[in-house]
């Protein structure tokens, strides 16, 4: 008997991994992508589909986000605006035009576009400008903790709401699903707007873990503006275990700080249904002459993966050097091929990435990816004085970019990013220093090196971590 039940069993549960293959082969997804589920369900039996399940379906996507009303948001905020028209360097033209054409993102000029290096820096400028508000905050973290560096930052917001400035924060469910409710409330209470991002119930086992909302987006009076890759936790202040944590923010002031308003006001017609518009949130000011901005954002929403394409197209133009940054690098295909394009081509690519991750598997799958692309001529750095976080991108004393976006699929496929694109020498050379000082901090990879200071069970482990990089 219990053998009949056990072949009843087994035969029901193949016939359910074969309908979910099926299913997820239709889906027309990725090649690599498919391939890497394929590969959970046929080597994590009944685990596999659970996990396919809560994490793999894109049913809920449209009916949560539709794109043609995300377009028509984007539109509308821009609406507010009327902007001339700025020269960028000749090559630049189709890069600035596909972000146009693609994520309705305006080129405007700033004031002033200066580099904060430092998660110190970045939280007095933060405390500064907030405490000189006069109309308007808004706020928006993938992850807001209930340390120090997170309650000193509610103070500042609670002081403001108190004087009687509009102060809107926006959380993302799963980044801060640790967070207390009180944390929250305690600023509703004092007059804050707080709203989640795509709220879930259970963020451990849940689909929309697919498309959580990793900007992180402060704009004050419509006139000063924050974007990169930091969030509000004591790790990013205090650093970690093994040394400090490298991030880096721009602070944004002009008329280009529009464009980060627009961000976060369609986010915040997302999570509140609320239209915010007007003159009062878009001021009219001098374009200036502190660089040329376009604010970029990318979301899981349709067939066009904005920032990526835009980096792709970004290495293709590059003719003396890319340097970037990342804490994870798991990339897909076109974008391994342009990288590696470059550095064929005589370009002096440089990518630096942590020697000690934060995530194991994921240090593993980033390290899987090293060998193919340093016989390219791709020279690698292992940041070595903590963990680096940040996300930046400079090419040719002349191209940049800071935001939220990861070197990853899940950055590039799954979650709402954001990344200011700057065209001018002033912010391309101070990032290119930056990146430069790091180096001091960081290892230089040989191939021959490489190959030979990892063992046959590393390669292995790194090998099958890659083949999850999709789903990390």
């Amino acid at each position: 008997m219990n053998y009949n039940l056990y072949a009843i069993f087994t035969a029901l549960y193949l016939v359910l991994s074969i309908l979910v293959i099926v299913r997820v082969v239709l889906n027309n997804r990725d090649t690599v992508k498919t391939l890497a589920w394929i590969m959970v369900l046929l080597f994590l039996p009944f685990v596999g589909i659970v996990i396919y399940l809560f994490f793999g379906r894109d049913t809920r996507r449209n009916r949560i986000i539709n794109s043609r009303q995300l377009s028509q948001l984007q539109k509308k905020q821009l609406e507010n605006d009327s902007f001339g028209q700025y020269e960028v360097q000749h090559e630049y033209i189709p890069l600035v035009s596909f972000f146009q054409n693609a994520a309705s993102a305006t080129l405007i000029g700033s004031d002033d576009v200066r580099v904060l290096p430092s998660v110190k820096e970045f939280a007095t400028e933060l405390y500064r400008e907030i405490d000189a508000a006069k109309e308007h905050v808004h706020v928006q973290f993938y992850i807001f903790e209930d340390d120090e560096f997170g309650s000193l930052l509610r103070e500042h917001l609670i002081a403001k709401a108190r004087q009687g400035v509009e102060v809107r924060v926006i959380y993302d469910s799963v980044g801060c699903f640790n967070v207390r409710k009180e944390f929250f409330e305690t600023m509703r209470c004092a007059g804050i707007y707080v709203e989640s991002f795509l709220k879930v119930r259970f963020p451990l086992l849940t689909n929309k873990v697919n498309y959580r909302n990793h900007r992180k987006v402060v704009v004050i009076d419509g006139k000063v503006g924050f974007v990169g890759g930091c969030n509000i936790a004591d790790r990013y202040l205090k650093g970690v275990k093994w040394g400090v944590w490298r991030d880096t923010m721009l602070l944004v002031k002009g008329a280009a700080v529009h464009g980060l308003q627009t961000s976060f006001l369609v986010d915040w017609y997302f999570a509140n249904r609320t239209m915010v518009s007007g003159k009062r949130y878009f001021p009219t000011l001098p374009a200036g002459n502190g660089g040329l901005v376009q604010v970029v954002q990318s979301n899981p929403v349709g067939n066009v993966r904005t920032i990526m394409t835009g980096l792709v197209k970004a290495l293709s133009m590059a003719r003396n050097y890319v340097f970037l940054q990342t804490p994870y690098f798991m990339p897909d295909e076109s974008f391994l091929q342009a990288l590696k394009g470059a550095a064929q081509s005589g370009v002096d690519v440089r990518l630096m990435i942590p020697e000690c991750a934060d995530s194991m598997l994921a240090g593993y799958a980033s390290r899987s990816y090293l060998a193919d692309i340093m016989h390219a001529g791709v020279k690698v750095y292992l940041y070595n004085a903590g963990f680096l976080h940040s996300k930046t991108f400079v090419c040719d004393d002349y191209l940049s970019s800071v935001g939220s976006v990861n070197l990853d699929f899940r950055s590039f496929f799954y979650n709402f990013e954001v990344s200011a694109f700057v065209y001018g020498k002033r912010v391309a050379c101070s990032l290119k220093e930056t990146f430069l000082e790091d180096m001091k901090s960081s290892r230089l990879l040989t191939f021959n090196g490489f190959m030979s200071e990892r063992s046959f069970t590393e390669r292995c482990i790194e090998s099958f971590a890659r083949l999850f990089s999709p789903l990390l």
